[in-house]
């Protein structure tokens, strides 16, 4: 439903000039030229101008347009001029030409499907086909990159040229005439966004990565002066915008301040060189592979770190690439204390990223080491222990022939072990009831 009804909001939207105000021609090597078809006096390409090439550009959509290509020998950049509605290229060849000369640019221009001699229909889908056809027709036939392309869209060509900005990460610089937000917002002012709208320029504004003029007549009775307002604020990197006192929609070139801004901003451009743009690129790689690598942010808890007054909180940082997942971030300053772990665990169940999770120091008598004999386990015992079977009495170690004088008749406090004491104990009870 929504399709339908932006196919018919489509034929509500263009008005294409009937009859086409030229014609094309080919010339006796091939090569297009224009013929004037509607009033003499309209300036026509000379036939031997060998600045400007005429061609016919294949879409997608199966449809053929076509474009004027004006060359400029000084030229450092280029501007690819998607124009208005009620407009085609032979209307437009003069703006083209002192455009050209002024700003110092090569210049390529189109006519949308089924506008002047472009074959298909107008709607908004061909128009994003259309100048994808002549980005391609740029790169290949003429090797224009996008680090030296400008886009200029007037109109309802702001739609066209905002669907292209936002694909083309490294674009050096985007012009808006008389931009619009949406196709429905011309007609009547919305908040919102409707499925069944067209050119949603609003959306697409804030994926432009480059510096973006807005050129808006104060006095525009088409598109509201708040349309390139609107715009202008939206963008990312905006440039300083020119609004024009008392002008409307199709009379901004006439203006002096028109020429002379957008002079200044092509100037800019221009000095804008490739490292600047290399810089530009590699910071937001970095904020992406940062913002890529991290996919948990806990704040524990805070600790008071003398050396580190800016650490308030335990961070960590989760990767896919590290085995480990959550180790701290900081670790001069939110390590927690390290304890001391005893030399006879063989193995220890500490993680192998830092040394802060040990368990506690246990007290461990040194008997119970296994460099310890096997006889002795008593954690007092200080004797050094021979292998059992050296006591003939008791069949036990060495060291318990006992000559402690105690009462206890159970044990012996040296060796567990009652029966090698026997003996003694009768020799000193004999003793004593002979004192």
């Amino acid at each position: 439903m929504g399709c339908m009804v932006s196919q018919l909001a489509s034929k509500f939207a263009f008005f294409p000039p009937s009859p086409a105000t030229y014609q094309l021609k080919k010339r006796d090597d091939g090569k297009l030229t224009v013929v004037s078809s509607s009033s003499p006096a309209m300036p026509v390409p000379h036939a031997d101008d060998n600045s400007l090439d005429v061609l016919m550009v294949d879409t997608k959509h199966g449809n053929k347009i076509v474009a004027f290509y004006l060359r400029n020998p000084y030229a450092r950049l280029t501007l690819l001029y998607s124009h208005g509605n009620a407009a085609d290229l032979g209307q437009l060849y003069d703006l083209f030409v002192q455009l050209k000369v002024n700003l110092r640019v090569n210049l390529m221009g189109y006519d949308y499907s089924g506008y002047g001699a472009s074959t298909g229909k107008p709607s908004e889908s061909n128009t994003y086909a259309d100048i994808e056809a002549i980005y391609e027709c740029l790169e290949t036939e003429y090797g224009v990159s996008q680090e030296d392309l400008i886009l200029y869209g007037q109109s309802v060509g702001s739609g066209p040229t905002l669907h292209l900005a936002a694909k083309l990460p490294r674009l050096r610089g985007v012009v808006l005439h008389s931009g619009i937000l949406s196709g429905l917002r011309v007609l009547c002012h919305v908040n919102f966004t409707f499925c069944f709208d067209i050119y949603k320029n609003i959306n697409k504004i804030k994926k432009v990565k480059c510096p973006v003029l807005v050129i808006h007549g104060t006095e525009d009775d088409v598109v509201n002066w708040l349309h390139g307002n609107g715009l202008w604020k939206m963008a990312k990197e905006s440039y300083e915008p020119l609004w024009i006192k008392g002008g409307g929609h199709c009379n901004l070139e006439l203006y002096p301040d028109y020429i002379r801004h957008l002079c200044r901003y092509i100037q800019e451009m221009e000095n804008m060189t490739t490292e600047k743009l290399l810089k530009k690129i590699r910071a937001s790689a970095n904020l992406q592979s940062r913002s890529s690598t991290r996919c948990c942010r806990i704040k524990c808890w805070k600790l008071k770190c003398p050396e580190c007054p800016k650490c308030s909180c335990l961070t960590y940082s989760c990767s896919l690439k590290r085995p480990q997942c959550c180790t701290p971030s900081c670790i001069k300053c939110c390590r927690l204390p390290k304890p001391k772990v005893p030399k006879c665990f063989p193995q220890c169940c500490t993680p192998n990223c830092i040394k802060c999770c040990r368990l506690p120091k246990p007290k461990v008598p040194k008997c119970l080491r296994p460099s310890c004999c096997r006889g002795c386990l008593r954690p007092s015992c200080s004797l050094k222990c021979s292998m059992p079977g050296c006591c003939p009495k008791c069949s036990g170690p060495s060291c318990c022939v006992c000559n402690c004088s105690c009462s206890c008749s159970c044990n012996c406090m040296k060796c567990f072990c009652w029966r090698c004491c026997v003996g003694k104990r009768s020799e000193v009870g004999a003793k004593q009831n002979g004192q």
